[in-house]
């Protein structure tokens, strides 16, 4: 026997070739065991993916590819929503990064994995926050929140809920509204619907026709409100009209789905932005809610965002969080630990949570002023039209009303990025830039019809 052929060396190599030739597709020479990869084309044709087409750009996200290709130094991204200081950087609250050091300095902290529903405390002190201390539902355990990826994830969770429980699977959506909501929807099995909600002639709120098309909706269907800062448009309704589409949507029997991506980050006030929910709330009624907190925190990467649904009773509320569990475990088993614990520890600390809400109010009143210099520059360049609407919308967006001929000739002639329907992003302006947009749009509306 050749000693060679039995040595624990030899053993060795043939298991690493063997195990080689699965992970990475080879075949084997049966003479020597030598290891070769098996031939490769240039061409896509034996490829059992050779017919799937490249699906297009996200109209959002695809802006920052746009800009991220331009090498222009005067290029200004205002498409995608997230917050930038004065100097055109991203934003990391203090009170964030003390909340971190606070989990690393906890050596008792570990890894393991989160229940289904996520971080109970998180969960708890999320529904406080948009509910309020006092709200009944939660103190008579009406109230169910799961933790959820970020506000889409509370959106898609909730829709797949929706589509296999509720027993009408329409949803009216705002027109226009944010790109994802249709999406997210109809692959959670819903049918979509639109309801009338801005008006270009005011570059305001379509209010008759929201009501219009509200009144006509089935009974039992399903209606995404903006909870505040609506996106695209920055327009919301009033409190009073607020309470009329409350009204309204119970007297009909419609059912309540809000999206909250901005809760403090509109006004800067954490309450005043949450009283359209806790006006549904204090009725006594059903609704859901999304939640997120990659704005009003500057969580945008930990996709950090929650679920909760207000039911009629205690015993409703269980079972209903049992069906969320079975919707959650198959799609993405449970949620991550990391921004859950920065927002529990925010929240729950005293002094951490006083900070957070002066760093939040900084940055909304920062983009108020972003609003105001803009409608300043274009009066004082007597760009033709009304631009006082840049002043009344509120939130990180604007609807500036241009069309999609001059958004292409601002990118063309100013490399100025935003979405085609003409909403800038207020909070990726700066005192500096603020005049470079100013001359675009002035020239995109003498120039571009």
């Amino acid at each position: 026997m050749n000693p060679e052929l039995t040595s624990p060396s030899s053993s060795s190599d043939r298991r690493i070739s063997v195990l080689a030739r699965h992970l990475v597709g080879v075949e084997m020479d049966p003479q020597n065991d030598s290891i070769s990869a098996f031939p490769t084309s240039g061409s896509d044709s034996n490829s059992v993916f050779s017919h799937v087409v490249r699906g297009p750009e996200d109209p959002i996200l695809g802006v920052t590819v746009a800009y991220n290709k331009d090498p222009s130094p005067v290029k200004l991204n205002l498409g995608v929503g997230a917050y930038r200081t004065e100097e055109g950087k991203p934003l990391v609250l203090n009170v964030v990064r003390k909340a971190e050091q606070l989990l690393v300095n906890d050596r008792s902290r570990v890894k393991e994995y989160l229940p289904i529903t996520g971080l109970a405390e998180f969960n708890k002190l999320s529904a406080k926050l948009m509910f309020g201390a006092n709200c009944p539902a939660i103190q008579e355990n009406r109230v169910t929140t799961v933790q959820c990826l970020s506000g889409t994830g509370s959106l898609r969770v909730g829709a797949e809920f929706l589509a296999k429980h509720h027993h009408q699977r329409t949803i009216y959506i705002p027109q226009p509204t944010w790109g994802n909501h249709p999406k997210i929807f109809t692959l959670a099995g819903l049918s979509v619907k639109t309801y009338r909600y801005y008006d270009p002639a005011t570059r305001g709120l379509n209010f008759q026709g929201l009501v219009e098309d509200l009144n006509s909706a089935p009974s039992g269907a399903i209606v995404l409100l903006h909870a505040c800062a609506h996106n695209p448009t920055g327009v919301d309704p009033t409190f009073q009209q607020w309470e009329q589409i409350r009204k309204l949507m119970r007297s009909k029997g419609l059912m309540p789905f809000f999206d909250s991506a901005y809760q403090g980050f509109a006004s800067g006030s954490l309450d005043a932005d949450a009283q359209p929910v806790r006006m549904f709330v204090a009725d006594g009624g059903e609704l859901l809610l999304a939640q997120s907190y990659a704005k009003n925190m500057g969580l945008y990467g930990e996709r950090i965002g929650a679920l909760s649904i207000v039911c009629k009773t205690a015993d409703v509320a269980g079972r209903v969080e049992s069906q969320l569990k079975l919707v959650i475990r198959p799609m993405y088993s449970n949620p991550p630990i990391h921004g859950a614990s920065i927002v529990a520890a925010i929240l729950k600390d005293r002094d951490l949570y006083n900070e957070w809400t002066i760093e939040l109010k900084a940055m909304a009143d920062r983009i108020i002023s972003m609003r105001q210099k803009l409608f300043e520059a274009l009066h004082a360049r007597g760009t033709p039209g009304d631009w006082s609407h840049i002043v009344k919308q509120i939130g990180m967006f604007t609807f500036t009303g241009l069309n999609t001929k001059q958004v292409a000739f601002m990118t063309k002639e100013y490399h100025i990025y935003m979405t085609s329907d003409g909403r800038i992003s207020m909070a990726g302006l700066s005192s500096k830039t603020v005049p470079h947009l100013a001359d675009a749009m002035h020239a995109a509306v003498k120039r571009v019809v």
